[in-house]
């Protein structure tokens, strides 16, 4: 982007989702320094240049040293000696080919401050804090200084005596129907009920499309003031026209102002301090003065406190102590203060990508003005990582070896180091996370020993717009498998680390790769998915084989970790929240009243035009039994398919919709636009008319309904004829017929084009509800349905030597290929039909795409987290105070930590249970053979005191009283009622019993018998 006024959309494809074109426009006009290329400084400008500013410079004096390989992931040992900042240049500017980067190897020194629009120290003494700070203070330059030593991080910024936030959080505007308006002083505003207003006192809204009160409609921001969940009030309306019906409320982002410190007096003042852990918030002040006592220790001494030297931490104590004075804190944790001391020569990758993420995003808020800025000190540490015992080692175990893993051997000693190499992960992904983990897994030496090993699978291929937050991809990689060219990457990283790449989806269809044996043989697994199902699946296979599993995501800026560990806390499965909620298939067919109900509808259209029916049809070709199984879906749906594919063979004319030219192509995309944006409207009116009461005597169409009208159509919209062009190109795709882009040509075609007239149809039930649209569903057809599905049966044999479609799988990343064409034009007609606000094509590709906002900070924040506790999993803590979950927003600088849950318990015949609690059997009787049902039944009976009633098997009842059942070996009652074998692979089965002393208890624990 770097001197472009164009913004490239396909590299920051993801990115503009979070950030939106002005702020990505500001931000290409930014020049940033970073100061120190050590592990912290190389993770800020990684995620700095892949956000898009103009230029970075990255200046650094010192030379590579071995302790920087632990978390510098640019430098390697044939680099040792060199100096840091020119070793990474190279990998630096491949990141982002719009950012120009540089290097300055000289000292930091003011003409080189004054050249940039923001400056970031790290790895700086405290004296260059200041003087730096005073300087970007008076020269409106914005500053930050980051740092981490050991297991401690610090954070400050000063963006200047007065800077200007465009928008605060980020957040959609929120965008709400009127119910009704009170004619009241205050007057108070009641939305419909389908979506609370998520409003707070003091926010700005405007009104529009109010009828009667139509006064508002023509007001400025109105500040309203929080009612209910569903009302808030606005100003005097007393003296206002009578409110009728309908309304849209829309809130207005207001910019925000905020002035800033600088450092030389942000360091006196403690309640600029952002809270993150609220187990221990007093830590954070005292790590505050713990940072300023470690630079006053290094000034004195030259150097940094030996590793878990006692006689330092003492001395390190004792100048906090010394500050205290001054701040007059009540509680001093001087615990942390030693803690400090112990590991300040350690430089951990995990906490430098946590850092690295946080500080970056404080970048780009500096450079776009859009999010809230830290206000100004952010301190976090993750001591939990150390030993739980709190055992005093000595000072040898903790001395650099002059190995890569120097930066992590002071904090931890050499023994977790060799435990670190011989651990077994499977990480599942290699997007975004899985990136950032596979990094962070290599500089930490995570299966990198003689006995170690990673395993890393993902099914997809690289594409552009991944290049922009997968940072181990470049341009050279686009096609190909991600798992093996992150593989690749991080081997180049840690030629140690032992690593396998699959490309297989991890599912039930892959448990034979992914099976008893392999997970048995894990120590953990990382979870780096992008939906929940996927997530559930994978923590149940944790849970059945009693593995710990780390999972993170992210959402924009907002992002979380879990770490799950048996026995001890409760699972992924029980912890998600709900992923929201469907729109009702009524809206989505009659009645939207957002953009977003259009998008889904467009897309919907798109999958059953290009998609659904031509795969129908293969499979109607293809398979000789697919209309009796179809007759077996009920009568209405059965039609609906069976309607599609005869109407998709017969050739084009009356009923058939068969193409056997591009005119025909063209034809059928001008009869369409005319059935869904005239002729279905114009019915919906026949049924409804804009004057239709209901039973209450209100009017039908008000509420979230509103009132269509039908578009007639005109060639020179740019709109209808954007719809025919993709329309008819998308359908002669699926026959093989090829399209134009030349619109005088279909604009010649369309001249000829016979458009059938409206007709009402009195027979027409348009449906209300969908409890209405289910129960019409479950009815038998009529007579009439009947003989025209007997009709198509004999119709539809005569057909099987047709040829075949080719169906389409929407692709919202090429813009050449008509998909999203299709999406933006059918969705903003049938706006237009609502009086809807249209859609540009940036929103429509993500609403229509499911396109998840993702932004390089979040990731490597939320990896680092999830890393800190592969630390804590490692040396197998026992306390779940130990262990962390988190939630953040950067956006906006939330951050909280906590203790993850306990696993929910509970009770069976008097004997508590968690999820965690199965009953394993094993298989092998005394006398070798395999047991029976009874045998079985018998055990559990013996051995837990429970009378099994019934048993399932997944869904196949295995047992439920059944007495000639009882005599079988497990084994062939599961062939019997699943009427297939065993999988190999298959070394355990999950029971599901039911007991008889339960009762009304809804869970119980499963059985795991092991095969013979």
């Amino acid at each position: 982007m770097a001197g472009h006024n164009e913004i490239d959309e396909g590299f920051y494809s993801r990115q503009l989702y979070v950030l939106g074109h002005d702020a990505m426009h500001r931000m290409g006009s930014a020049k940033v320094l970073i100061a120190g290329l050590k592990g912290l400084g190389v993770e800020i400008a990684k995620n700095v240049i892949l956000s898009g500013v103009k230029s970075v410079t990255v200046q650094d004096e010192g030379r590579t040293e071995w302790s920087d390989l632990s978390s510098q992931f640019f430098l390697q040992e044939c680099h040792l000696g060199q100096n840091r900042a020119t070793c990474s240049l190279p990998h630096l500017a491949a990141l982002n080919p719009h950012v120009l980067v540089s290097e300055h190897t000289g000292p930091l020194n003011k003409d080189l401050v004054l050249q940039h629009q923001v400056v970031v120290l790290t790895d700086s003494s405290l004296e260059d804090q200041k003087r730096f700070g005073d300087l970007c203070h008076l020269n409106r330059i914005q500053f930050i200084v980051a740092d981490t030593k050991g297991l401690c991080g610090q954070l400050f910024c000063d963006f200047g005596e007065e800077f200007e936030v465009m928008d605060p959080d980020g957040e959609t505007p929120v965008s709400l129907m009127i119910d009704r308006i009170t004619k009241d002083n205050p007057g108070v505003v009641l939305c419909t009920d389908d979506q609370k207003h998520g409003l707070s006192d003091g926010s700005k809204v405007i009104f529009s499309e109010v009828q009667g009160m139509t006064e508002l409609n023509t007001m400025g921001p109105v500040e309203i003031k929080v009612c209910g969940q569903y009302s808030f009030s606005i100003c005097d309306t007393s003296a206002f026209s009578d409110y009728e019906r309908g309304g849209v409320v829309t809130e207005v982002k207001q910019p925000l102002k905020l002035q800033f410190k600088p450092l030389s007096e942000a360091l006196r003042d403690h309640q600029l301090l952002i809270p993150n852990d609220y187990g221990k918030i007093a830590r954070h002040n005292t790590l505050h003065l713990a940072f300023q006592a470690l630079h006053s220790f290094v000034k004195q001494q030259q150097r940094l406190p030996h590793s878990w030297s006692q006689a330092d931490a003492d001395d390190l104590v004792a100048i906090v102590r010394e500050l205290n004075e001054a701040a007059q804190l009540e509680e001093l944790d001087e615990a942390a203060v030693r803690s400090l001391s112990y590991t300040a020569r350690g430089d951990l990758a995990p906490l430098n990508a946590f850092f690295g993420g946080v500080a970056a995003q404080e970048v780009i808020k500096a450079c776009s003005g859009k999010f809230t800025p830290l206000q100004q000190w952010l301190y976090f540490d993750a001591l939990e990582c150390l030993p739980e015992d709190e055992q005093q080692l000595a000072e040898s175990f903790f001395q650099p070896r002059s190995s890569r893993y120097d930066g992590q051997i002071p904090v931890f000693g050499s023994e977790f180091q060799e435990k670190l190499g011989s651990q077994k992960y499977f990480l599942v992904g290699a997007g975004a996370i899985g990136c950032e983990l596979l990094k962070n897994f290599a500089l930490i030496g995570l299966g990198a020993g003689e006995d170690g090993h990673i395993t890393v699978t993902d099914m997809d291929f690289i594409e552009r717009s991944n290049l922009n937050r997968q940072f181990l991809f470049r341009s050279k990689d686009i096609g190909k498998p991600k798992s093996e060219v992150a593989a690749k990457a991080v081997c180049e990283m840690n030629p140690q680390v032992n690593i396998t790449a699959h490309q297989n989806r991890l599912d039930s269809d892959s448990e034979g790769v992914y099976g008893y044996d392999f997970f048995m043989a894990l120590d953990g697994v990382a979870a780096a998915l992008d939906n929940v199902d996927a997530r559930v699946y994978l923590d149940g296979r944790c849970v059945q084989h009693q593995r710990p599993m780390l999972e993170g995501g992210t959402l924009g800026c907002k992002g979380h970790t879990l770490v799950v560990v048996p026995h001890l806390t409760e699972s992924y499965g029980p912890a998600k929240t709900s992923s929201g909620h469907d729109i009702p298939l009524c809206t989505l067919k009659n009645f939207p009243h957002r953009i977003e109900h259009t998008l889904q509808w467009a897309r919907d259209q798109f999958e059953g035009l290009y998609k659904q029916t031509p795969e129908n049809v293969n499979l109607f070709l293809s398979d000789p039994k697919f209309v009796e199984r179809t007759l077996t879906h009920g009568d209405t749906e059965a039609l609906e398919i069976l309607e599609g594919v005869w109407r998709s063979l017969q050739d084009m004319g009356a009923e058939g919709q068969h193409p056997k030219s591009w005119e025909d192509c063209v034809n059928w995309a001008r009869c369409k636009w005319e059935s869904l944006y005239s002729n279905d409207i114009h019915q919906l009116l026949h049924c409804f008319p804009p004057g239709e009461v209901t039973t209450n005597g209100l009017p039908f169409w008000s509420g979230t309904k509103r009132c269509p009208h039908p578009l007639t159509f005109d060639p020179d919209n740019s709109t209808h004829m954007d719809y025919v062009m993709a329309a008819a190109n998308l359908y002669g795709q699926i026959y093989g017929i090829k399209g134009t882009r030349d619109r005088t040509k279909v604009r010649a075609i369309l001249e000829n084009v016979k458009v059938p007239s409206f007709i009402p149809k009195s027979s027409v039930k348009i449906h209300l509800t969908d409890n209405e649209m289910e129960e019409e569903r479950k009815k038998e057809g009529d007579d009439a349905v009947k003989a025209r599905l007997d009709e198509l049966k004999r119709k539809l044999s005569s057909m099987k030597g047709s040829s075949q479609m080719y169906p389409l799988d929407f692709e919202k990343d090429d813009d050449t290929n008509f998909h999203v064409d299709y999406i933006v034009a059918a969705s903003n007609l049938r706006a237009e039909n609502y009086d809807i606000p249209p859609a540009d094509r940036h929103q429509s590709k993500r609403i229509a795409g499911r396109i998840i906002p993702a932004i390089a900070t979040t990731t490597a924040a939320v990896a680092g987290l999830m890393c800190l506790e592969l630390f804590k999993l490692v040396q197998s803590h026992k306390k779940i105070s130990s262990y962390r979950t988190a939630y953040l927003n950067l956006a906006v600088q939330y951050f909280v930590l906590s203790q993850p849950s306990h696993p929910q318990r509970f009770e069976v015949a008097g004997n508590k249970f968690t999820q965690w609690d199965d009953f394993l059997v094993e298989g092998r009787r005394d006398d070798q053979q395999e047991m029976t049902l009874a045998d079985l039944i018998q055990y559990i009976k013996e051995k837990h005191g429970l009378t099994i009633c019934s048993l399932f098997y997944g869904f196949a009842i295995l047992y439920n009283g059944h007495e000639d059942r009882l005599k079988m070996r497990v084994s062939e009652a599961v062939k019997l009622v699943t009427k297939a074998d065993i999988p190999p692979h298959k070394k355990i089965l999950e029971l599901a019993p039911s007991f008889d002393e339960d009762e009304d208890c809804e869970t119980v624990p499963t059985i795991r018998y092991r095969l013979p």
